[in-house]
């Protein structure tokens, strides 16, 4: 009785284990944990940015509950009927608040602005953008240079003055006889230029010195900005259509910009000081050339490029 038990044991142990036609491992595996799911809505087709969104451009899929991140995609299909893209959506794009708009889309470059930040022209040629290097992305610095000129704080004019000499009303002079009755001042224009009174020190007697030219300009120039982006260079594409090339424009007050490439990620910031040619003297060791009793020939009074 004992070896019959044991007989049955074993087979009813086989058919367990996948013999014979009762049931199987694979039916005492380990059941899949079902997971909850929930609708999000996704764009049906593809769409262009500004357009308002309808119901036959919408659909639902199913997305993991345990992977969902309240707020960020929409459930609710009725609150995103009617709304504006923002962008150039492809079909299948899970909507997000950040993609859509109840109010009319601006520009193509009013998107790509980040908020609180401003987007402004700068001329530019070949010199001043290296070499047309520049493309959409890239990160500058912008870089002015000034001339700068004394002038009179009253006058607000370029010194130095024209000097003039006032006839008082009175009797005139033997030459002239007659008498004036009013003021008159009399310049000499271009020729009247004020100078100054100088001791000569060969002739030990002051004399009136005039300047041989007008006041040259001092030249300074100062990074105003760092790691500005560049939205676009030449003019903004219209119906997809890009015009060929930069067109540099005049630059307010005289000032010229020029922009410096930054390396990729690189959006270090750092104190700059301006440069200006005593600077530029002191910075990079450049001395005063010594007054020599022998010159080059021809003579040269300008550097011209190549």
């Amino acid at each position: 009785m004992i070896s019959v038990l044991g007989v049955a044991a074993f087979l009813l142990r086989g058919q367990l284990l996948g013999g014979g036609g009762g049931s199987t491992a694979q039916d005492l595996a380990t059941p899949t944990p079902q997971q909850n799911l929930v609708e999000i809505v996704i764009l049906a087709q593809p769409v262009a940015r500004g357009t308002v969104l309808s119901e036959g451009v919408l659909a639902r899929v199913s997305y993991p509950q345990a992977q969902m991140v309240e707020g960020l995609f929409f459930t609710d299909i009725n609150l995103v009927i009617g709304q504006r893209t923002r962008y150039d959506l492809d079909q299948g794009t899970p909507l997000t608040p950040s993609l859509l708009t109840d109010k009319p889309t601006g520009s193509y470059a009013a998107v790509r602005i980040p908020r609180g930040q401003v987007a402004v022209s700068i001329p530019i040629n070949r010199l001043t953008s290296v070499s047309y290097a520049l493309q959409s992305g890239d990160h500058v610095n912008i870089i002015a240079s000034l001339m700068l000129v004394d002038v009179d704080t009253q006058f607000q004019s370029r010194l130095p003055n024209l000097a003039a000499s006032i006839i008082a009303p009175g009797p005139g002079s033997a030459e002239t006889g007659g008498t004036t009755a009013t003021i008159s001042v009399v310049s000499g224009g271009p020729g009247s230029v004020q100078g100054r009174a100088e001791l000569d020190t060969t002739l030990n007697q002051a004399v009136y010195v005039l300047p041989s030219e007008e006041q040259r300009g001092r030249i300074v120039s100062q990074t105003l900005v760092q790691d500005a982006t560049v939205l676009w260079v030449g003019e903004f594409p219209e119906d997809g259509k890009i015009e060929e090339g930069p067109k540099p424009t005049p630059i307010l007050a005289g000032g010229k910009l020029s922009l410096a490439m930054r390396s990729y990620g690189d959006d270090q910031r750092i104190d700059t000081q301006a440069a200006t040619l005593q600077f530029i003297l002191d910075q990079y060791r450049i001395p005063n050339p010594v007054k020599l009793p022998v010159g080059l020939e021809p003579r040269t009074d300008e550097m011209l490029w190549p």
